[in-house]
């Protein structure tokens, strides 16, 4: 196929039914751009010579030199089949795991994907991750088996062995995607139960059970992969060539007669050719038969393989040819590189564009048959029910499955990410080439040039006279003043163009209606309403009228619309339904993801699903200080321009960036220094995040003897060590069980705290639940505002299941009511740690009262326990969010406030300040959820007007409220920590989990290089067919840096590693630690100087942060004795 014009595909977008917006998943080198290659080559925008080897997706400089693509690229195709023509937006996703949020942007825009399976690495890990990202987004996926020849040319397998092969890579498969379908059908079966038995109370009389888990009902027929189905494809994009069955089973049904129909059922299966009979029949092999699919389709490509590249039998080869009626260039026949030859005869005989491109014409499903499962799931942002939601706004729903492109219908666009472009890249600014008329203009005005040149060399005397003349004229006055400002404007013109280097352009796809050059539409942010935007517009506004101040409601007008060619970008007037473009000029309106519409009607789409969590962090500086301006516009921009990265400025005032693994830090770093800032940096180690908890006394010590009461003992001791040095003892008393009893320097108020550690189940239960726990919150404050807040039943339900859940791990005695007691959550009044009120005689309103359960006590009480109340919170929030081991925040752990005894003189004359005093604390926690990005959008601030504060003189008087509130502040975080202190506290590290494909030999060097680096095995499994090894283990994220070149330099590139952030484990060992029993003394010495690790981990966060760390710079002093003799 001929180069396609931009015209052709521009007419191509207005039939949504011919089109077809799909991505290329898989996992790392399995062969994704080069297979794009081959589609892009299709279309003749690349030489099908250079497919593989130029891959034309992956434009930035460090893809080509890694050789793995770090950021989705979308290309427009045109594909002819039969008299249908198709437009194929094509997206390329990158498979290396600290990339996975490129993946999530591509898989949002598209209908349909392609998953490429490495036919001889099998289903690994990151394949399973798309497989589940295709899923969640509701895009039907078709399968592509690559790198077929490996199987032939470095496994040596047999046919027959590569079918079996290839019947075990289906199945790995067929197993993910099974699962999948098997935990929704289940969910949708538990809902269904639910409704059930709400029915059932309501209904008296007998009831029978159903017992079927309703997989049997669910129809699964277009789930699974098989070629029969025509949804697999068997390539190599390398070599060229791809089939699906269909092709197979027309050739063969013309030479042998056999209906096409039978072939398509009969070639993929235990089916074999009986010749004697003439019939296909089944049981190939029970009676030892060779199956059809490897009878007629692989021992054709493997004598193809066996003639061309192995034996190089020039004679075969012209058999084959003639055979197949394929002419090969006399270049291509004598090339000394067989598999030049290989190529052009399997492009010509089996294309791999033809089998793809027609595969995915037949199964992917067009704009105009996206599933209204998908529309609501998209338009269900949060936990609102999409039934829940105004009428205008479910009316919206027809307007996306029609995908209409008409004047009425409502513009929406979603775009999934926002992309850096050099402005010279553009194609405004870009040299267009010239036309016929220009040509000639241009040709005739140097023909003028020449003709008055030949004039003036034949009169040089008066030429001269006129130059001197027009000299002294510029210097009597104007001519001389434009020459300067010409100076002045070439001088400021480097420094424009340094300013606007980089252009952004938004990578979006139009869902409904026809977006036009300098369109006016809404930018919907994450936390709008629309009920709440209808109810403050007035009825039939459009965002080109004026617009009143909705919340994450603002307008925009589209700027450029780009047609996405791969490394290339085409201007467009206009974009109908269905398909996939760039926007320039929004970088003001939108940071990396938003939605656009011309209704306010629409509601924000939900977010994106990123699989990897960012957790390397770095502190970046310039070299020259003087160019910190630079640093922090590059960064702003950098944050746009990635999806996944995190820029933030941290207390002690340090630039950090947060990426997803080390390739991702060194990708952005690049970035940041050659693109955005275009200055030299400098950036710290990686910044390793800690947690810091507490556990329960442990049995054993470090010989596992059993421990006396030596634990107990020690912490009297630290106490009155601490005392000694200086700490003032009468206001601190620590109990030989734990309780901290802390009183405030002016006497006013005494508080007791025991620290306790959490179920592991608690805690992760409580750090799943963030966004459920802040919405509590913020429901809390709206109630204690007197304010009602809307929650939908489906967030009630969820809060209610979380409470059941508590209360079913939370059992025993030493938790007894412990859920209704529950004062407050911490860091950030959303964190996994908890403080309990177990104060005698305060019945305070539970955290629950959401549910319906609140607390009617007396206005006046109310107003000075809630006041008091927020201090203790205040003070809690900020123990928990630093810890006193290294400033890290606190995980797991339980306060318990025994005792709260207040003095009455603290507060009786000034009541008026205390209420002042508390409406700023709520508007500070206020704020504080604000800044956290809610779950509910709230429409305004705590307002603190006249009639909420009475200001009297006395109130500013030297012992008022004010500094009372703060010192029980002080108390309590001091409290707090002491009580942490008095148990046993413990690091915990991030951990990763490590997936390690590696060959048998190099088995032992993987193991080695783990054990070095903390890192422990789960399991290891060898896969069926290969001599590869799946290891799985999990490794410190402390320890991880360098980790994946290390492995490869000792393995000499036969294994690599996968690092996916996964949970926060307990390190075992104590950090202040020192032999105390006579077992302890034989076996670690007297100073016990074996590195402790956890120490070192502890020591380097102190030293980083500026803390205190107690270490011996030298000890034991002498002098050093030398070599000379005489000295």
């Amino acid at each position: 196929m001929g180069h396609t014009s931009v015209d052709k595909i521009i007419a191509l977008q207005k039939s949504p039914a011919n089109t077809r917006n799909l991505c290329i998943l898989a996992h790392v080198d399995h062969g994704k751009t080069t297979l794009a290659d081959c589609l892009v080559a299709s279309n003749g925008i690349i030489s099908s010579r250079l497919a593989g080897k130029l891959r034309y997706l992956d434009s930035r400089e460090d893809e080509q030199i890694r050789g793995i693509t770090m950021k989705s690229s979308a290309i427009s195709l045109h594909y002819k089949k039969g008299d249908q023509e198709y437009l194929l937006n094509l997206i390329d996703s990158p498979g290396h795991v600290d990339f996975s949020s490129e993946v999530s942007t591509a898989v949002r825009l598209c209908d349909g994907a392609i998953v490429v399976v490495d036919a001889v690495e099998g289903l690994c890990p990151q394949t399973q991750v798309v497989l589940r990202q295709a899923w969640l987004e509701n895009i039907r996926p078709v399968l592509v088996i690559n790198k077929i020849d490996r199987l032939i040319m470095e496994l040596k397998l047999t046919s027959q062995e590569a079918y079996s092969h290839l019947q075990k890579i289906l199945e790995q498969v067929n197993a993910v995607t099974g699962a999948l379908f098997t935990s929704r059908v289940l969910e949708e079966r538990a809902e269904k139960e639910k409704e059930e038995e709400i029915e059932k109370e309501m209904l008296s009389g007998d009831q029978l059970y159903d017992w079927s888990a309703g997989l049997e009902e669910a129809d699964d027929s277009l789930l699974y992969f098989s070629p029969d189905q025509g949804n697999v494809v068997f390539a190599s994009a390398i070599d060229g060539w791809g089939f699906s069955i269909q092709q197979f089973a027309e050739i063969y049904s013309q030479k042998m007669g056999i209906k096409a129909e039978v072939l398509l059922r009969t070639l993929w299966g235990d089916f074999y050719l009986n010749a004697k009979a003439k019939k296909i029949m089944k049981g190939a092999q029970a009676k030892g038969k060779k199956p059809l699919f490897v009878q007629l389709v692989l021992d054709n490509i493997w004598s193809l393989y066996d003639a061309v590249v192995t034996r190089r039998d020039k004679e075969k080869v012209e058999k084959v040819m003639t055979s197949l009626g394929i002419k090969v260039l006399a270049r291509d026949s004598r090339h000394s590189d067989p598999k030049v030859l290989l190529s052009a005869i399997c492009a010509q005989w089996l294309p791999v564009s033809q089998a793809v491109l027609s595969m995915v014409c037949e199964k992917l499903p067009s704009p105009l048959d996206m599933v209204s499962e998908r529309v609501e799931k998209l338009m269900s942002v949060g936990v609102r029910l999409f039934d829940l939601m105004p009428k205008q706004t479910q009316e919206l729903k027809r307007a996306f499955l029609q995908c209409s492109s008409a004047e009425n219908a409502p513009v929406i666009i979603f775009v999934s990410k926002m992309f850096a472009v050099n402005t010279k890249a553009l194609p405004q600014n870009k040299q267009r080439p010239l036309t016929q008329e220009e040509i000639a203009q241009r040709r005739e005005i140097a023909r003028q040039r020449h003709a008055e040149r030949m004039v003036t060399d034949q009169t040089p005397t008066e030429s001269h006279k006129e130059h001197t003349h027009s000299q002294t004229k510029s210097q009597e006055g104007k001519p001389s003043g434009l020459s300067t400002a010409k100076m002045t404007m070439q001088d400021s013109k480097p420094e424009e163009e340094d300013e606007q280097k980089e252009a952004f352009v938004a990578f979006a796809r139009v869902y409904s209606g026809t977006v036009r050059k300098g369109q006016k539409v809404f930018v919907l942010g994450p936390k709008y309403d629309p009920a709440q935007g209808l109810s403050m517009l007035p009825e039939g506004c459009t965002a080109s009228d004026c617009v009143l101040q909705v919340p994450h409601l603002s307008c925009c007008s589209v700027g450029s619309l780009y047609l996405l060619m791969g490394r290339e970008l085409e201007e467009l007037e206009e974009v109908p339904a269905g398909n996939v473009l760039g926007i320039g000029g929004l970088e003001e309106y939108i940071l990396k993801s938003a939605t656009l519409s011309s209704s306010p009607a629409c509601p924000p789409f939900t977010p994106l699903n990123f699989e990897a969590t960012p957790i390397v962090r770095v502190a970046i500086e310039p070299k020259h200080p003087s160019e910190m301006p630079q640093l922090v516009r590059g960064m702003r921009l950098l944050n746009q321009a990635d999806p996944c990265a995190e820029v933030l400025i941290q207390e002690t005032g340090e630039h950090v960036l947060v990426t997803a693994g080390e390739v991702h830090l060194q990708r952005c770093l690049d970035d940041l220094r050659d693109r955005f800032a275009r200055i030299e940096i400098s950036s710290s180690k990686p910044i390793i995040p800690f947690r810091e908890t507490v556990i329960r006394p442990p049995k054993l010590d470090m010989v596992n003897e059993e421990l006396g009461k030596q634990q107990k003992i020690a912490i009297i001791h630290q106490v009155k060590d601490d005392a000694s040095q200086g700490r003032s003892s009468t206001t601190l008393h620590v109990d030989t069980s734990g309780l901290v009893t802390l009183t405030t320097p002016n006497r006013l108020a005494t508080v007791s705290i025991r620290a306790i550690p959490l179920p592991d189940e608690v805690t992760c239960l409580l750090e799943s639940s963030t966004e459920l726990i802040r919405t509590v919150e913020q429901v809390n404050i709206s109630l204690r505002e007197g304010r009602s807040m809307d929650v939908s039943p489906r967030t009630l339900e969820a809060i209610a299941g979380l409470k059941a859940q508590l209360e079913s791990i939370l059992q025993g005695r030493k938790w007894r009511n412990a859920v209704e007691r529950i004062w407050s959550f911490g860091p950030r009044r959303y964190g996994p740690n908890i403080l309990l009120n177990n104060v005698e005689d305060y019945n305070r309103p539970s955290v629950w009262q959401c549910l319906g359960k609140g607390a009617d006590d007396d206005i006046g009480q109310r107003v000075v326990i809630r006041d008091f109340d927020n201090s203790i919170i205040s003070g809690f929030q900020l123990a928990t969010l630093s810890g006193p081991m290294c400033e890290e925040p606190l995980m797991g752990v339980c306060f318990s406030v025994e005792r709260w005894d207040i003095q009455s003189s603290a507060f009786p004359q000034h009541q008026d300040s205390l209420e002042e005093d508390s409406i700023f604390h709520e508007a500070l926690a206020d704020n504080k959820l604000k800044g956290s990005g809610e779950t509910f959008a709230r429409s305004e601030g705590t307002s603190v007007g006249p009639s909420q504060v009475r200001c009297r003189p006395e109130a500013a008087s030297t012992d008022c409220y004010g500094p009372v509130s703060g010192q029980l502040i002080a108390a309590m975080k001091e409290a707090c920590r002491h009580a942490f202190q008095a148990q046993p506290q413990r690091l915990m590290a991030a951990m990763y989990t490590c997936e390690i494909m590696a060959t048998a030999e190099v088995l032992g060097r993987v193991y080695g290089v783990l054990g070095k680096r903390e890192g422990r095995v789960l399991h290891e499994q060898m896969k069926e067919g290969t001599d590869m090894f799946i290891i799985k283990a999990v490794l410190p994220v402390a320890e991880s840096f360098g980790f994946a070149d290390e492995i490869r330099k000792r393995t000499s590139g036969l294994a690599s590693p996968q690092l996916v952030f996964s949970h926060w484990e307990v390190i075992a060992s104590d950090p202040y630690w020192v032999p105390t029993t006579e077992e302890e003394y034989l076996h670690f010495g007297e100073k016990a100087d074996s590195a402790n690790q956890v120490l070192k981990y502890m020591n380097a966060v102190r030293r980083r942060k500026g803390l205190y760390v107690e270490e011996k710079i030298v000890e034991h002093a002498e002098k050093q004795r030398t070599l000379g003799k005489n000295k």
